[in-house]
């Protein structure tokens, strides 16, 4: 069975970074090897990211809606940018 890989960047912002390997931690950026057909729900899943701080999702700059991310594939080269809840006072 042949497998394609492409590439997309993976970026976690504040609480999320400690999902990060530690090379990447103080970058907040992983370049990932993924199935072609990978969704960003599963991303999450494999990172193990807490649902609830999977607040703010954008791939390449746009919004992706909570009920898109289990069904929205990614593409070749793809940025896939999570941010958690932020609380500022």
């Amino acid at each position: 069975m042949v497998s394609f890989n492409m590439k997309i960047t993976l970026k976690l912002f504040a609480s999320l970074t400690d999902y990060l390997p530690p090379a990447s931690k103080y970058t907040n950026i992983v370049e990932l090897d993924i199935a072609p057909d990978t969704t960003i729900g599963q991303l999450v899943e494999l990172h193990r990211l807490p649902e609830k701080l999977v607040h703010l999702v954008l791939v390449n700059g746009s919004y992706i809606a909570p009920e898109k991310r289990p069904t929205q594939t990614l593409l070749e080269g793809d940025v896939l940018a999570i941010w958690p809840p932020i609380a500022g006072g």
